[in-house]
């Protein structure tokens, strides 16, 4: 009928029988939505996509066989992905950004109310990611951090000569000094001397803390 926005097709993958159920109960009475499908793993989630064409999955991050990153990471590679939304209880950054690295459109936390839940699921096909309020904040905490990080590092480099810097930049790239001294046209004694003079300017104690600095600088 002319008019009439089609319902989106939702697939819950958890591994929690009283959660699926809770979701799919949830879902299935909000305005637009009509779950169609359910998995108890990330090793059945290709094939219940195949079987339901969903436009939205919802799925969890810890399962026993084929965990969500690593299931999110095969549909998104299908020729017509469904948008992914991780629904989860654990909001590390690495569950953050691993997630959204392997195509997730939303991450979510369990605790998130239902009625956010669905309007998740109807923004995210929508073609709109969506985060929580709080992944929000803890990713914009996370940049914060590492742009102090960047600034400071890159002060610390100032005080070396340009040779002294090439050098960190090999290190940063994990090369020895042999590797270094073959990359950069020098002697092995000489790059043994700039990792010295290195160490004692930046008040550093090992090469290891001259591969973090490149890194924070973003030089490596």
């Amino acid at each position: 009928m002319a008019g009439v926005t089609p319902l989106v097709r939702v697939l819950v993958v958890d591994d929690d029988a009283l959660v699926r159920a809770g979701l799919t109960m949830m879902l299935d009475g909000a305005p637009g939505i009509s779950v169609v499908g359910e998995a108890d793993d990330g090793d059945q989630a290709s094939a219940a996509a195949d079987a339901h064409a969903p436009d939205v999955v919802l799925m969890d991050l810890r399962m026993p066989r084929i965990d969500g990153i690593t299931a999110t990471r095969r549909l998104r590679a299908r020729p017509r992905p469904p948008e992914i939304i991780v629904l989860t209880t654990f909001d590390t950054d690495e569950n953050i950004l691993h997630a959204l690295r392997a195509g997730a459109s939303g991450f979510l936390l369990k605790d998130t109310p239902p009625a956010q839940i669905a309007a998740a699921v109807r923004q995210v096909a929508a073609g709109e990611p969506i985060l929580s309020p709080r992944i929000t904040r803890r990713l914009m905490d996370r940049v914060a951090v590492q742009a102090g990080a960047y600034a400071q590092a890159k002060a610390t480099l100032a005080v070396l000569s340009p040779r002294e810097r090439d050098v960190v930049v090999a290190i940063g790239q994990g090369r020895n000094n042999a590797e270094t001294a073959i990359a950069l046209g020098m002697t092995l004694a000489t790059v043994k001397t700039h990792v010295s003079h290195i160490l004692t300017k930046l008040d550093l104690d090992n090469r290891t803390q001259i591969a973090l600095l490149a890194h924070d600088a973003g030089l490596a």
